[in-house]
């Protein structure tokens, strides 16, 4: 997914995260596009129903699933305050409110038959990403979801996510005398701290192992500290040996700056020239070989490295406005109903 797609979710409130809490009213909003909406009779009213968007509810069930997704994405400590509670029962829902009425324009200028061939391939990647059918079905399960109603809710990504590429990103467009402008304005914001690019094969050991079992381990890396100085591969050897997920990528750590690292680690790898080996160093962690491939003194980067960046971040701001202003001008001409505070 783009930079402009990513921040077209969020602004929209319509993260893939957050779509699993707009179970809403989808099917009764794609019977009702193609004419006014009208409420539905007092008397048929639930009282689950928190919000009406031109007649179409939005539930108490749909606010519940939506505080918890908002809750586990801003790593709050359960359980929370009455207070805080409260405030993220109000956002999450005018997320669904304003999800609700992209999903009603978007739906009135959607081609009925394009949108199910792309609401299907939409669904087929998003089940592909699981490792089984089994796990898919769990998520479904865990977030109080049916196939049905998760096929719904892909069809509500997929209409607010054409309707606004087409509405505002489509119209968002950044000069290269603005994204100039900004780097001059902005330059202690493109300050780099010293960094190096370092590999490392750790040989793990648990924190409750035993004093043979850590000499066992030191000697292992020892040994492969040996082969590595007699010649061998140090990336092949990684993906052999290393206990840290970086094995897969032969050990490659990428870029770092200092106290990105546990201390002991820190230290070696800034004191290393690139292409030397180092000693075995002992973390928490166990015991690491490490090798330095690349270090950058700390510095300000240039207009060139940092013009894209620079680019992305306004034409954001722009979408985030354009959103706002989009959402806007659809509640001055929408019916609104708040039935519980």
């Amino acid at each position: 997914m783009n930079i402009n797609k990513k921040f077209l979710y969020r602004s929209a409130c319509t993260t893939t995260a957050l779509l699993i809490a707009l179970t809403g009213a989808a099917s009764g909003a794609d019977k009702k596009a193609a004419k006014p909406v009208k409420a539905q009779p007092a008397a048929t009213i639930s009282k689950d129903i928190v919000a009406k968007v031109n007649g179409v509810a939005i539930t108490q069930t749909d606010v519940d699933r939506a505080v918890k997704i908002l809750l586990a994405q801003s790593k709050m400590q359960q359980p929370v305050s009455g207070e805080v509670m409260k405030k993220a029962e109000t956002a999450a829902t005018n997320q669904l409110i304003s999800s609700e009425l992209l999903y009603q324009a978007g739906l009135k200028q959607s081609d009925i038959k394009e949108l199910d061939r792309q609401v299907e391939k939409q669904m087929s990647q998003r089940k592909a990403q699981f490792p089984s059918t089994a796990e898919y079905e769990k998520v479904l399960k865990e977030n109080n979801l049916t196939e049905k109603e998760m096929t719904l809710l892909m069809r509500k990504e997929v209409v607010i996510n054409n309707l606004l590429e087409k509405e505002v990103v489509s119209k968002v467009s950044v000069t290269d005398a603005e994204v100039k402008k900004f780097y001059e304005e902005n330059k202690d914001k493109f300050k780099n701290d010293e960094s190096v690019k370092a590999s490392h094969i750790l040989i793990g050991v648990d924190a409750k192992a035993t004093d043979a079992d850590k000499k066992k381990a030191r000697e292992k890396a020892e040994a492969i500290r040996k082969r590595i100085l007699a010649g061998e591969d140090f990336a092949a050897i990684a993906k052999k040996e290393s206990t840290c997920p970086s094995s897969a990528q032969g050990g490659d750590l990428g870029f770092f700056t200092k106290g990105q690292m546990v201390p002991e680690f820190d230290k070696v790898a800034f004191a290393l020239k690139p292409g030397d080996i180092s000693e075995v160093v002992e973390t928490k962690f166990g015991y690491h070989i490490i090798k330095v491939q690349e270090k950058k003194a700390a510095g300000t980067r240039s207009f060139e490295e940092a013009k894209k960046n620079i680019e992305e971040y306004l034409k954001s701001l722009k979408i985030q406005k354009g959103v706002t202003e989009y959402l806007d001008k659809l509640r001055k001409d929408a019916k609104i109903e708040i039935l519980k505070s």
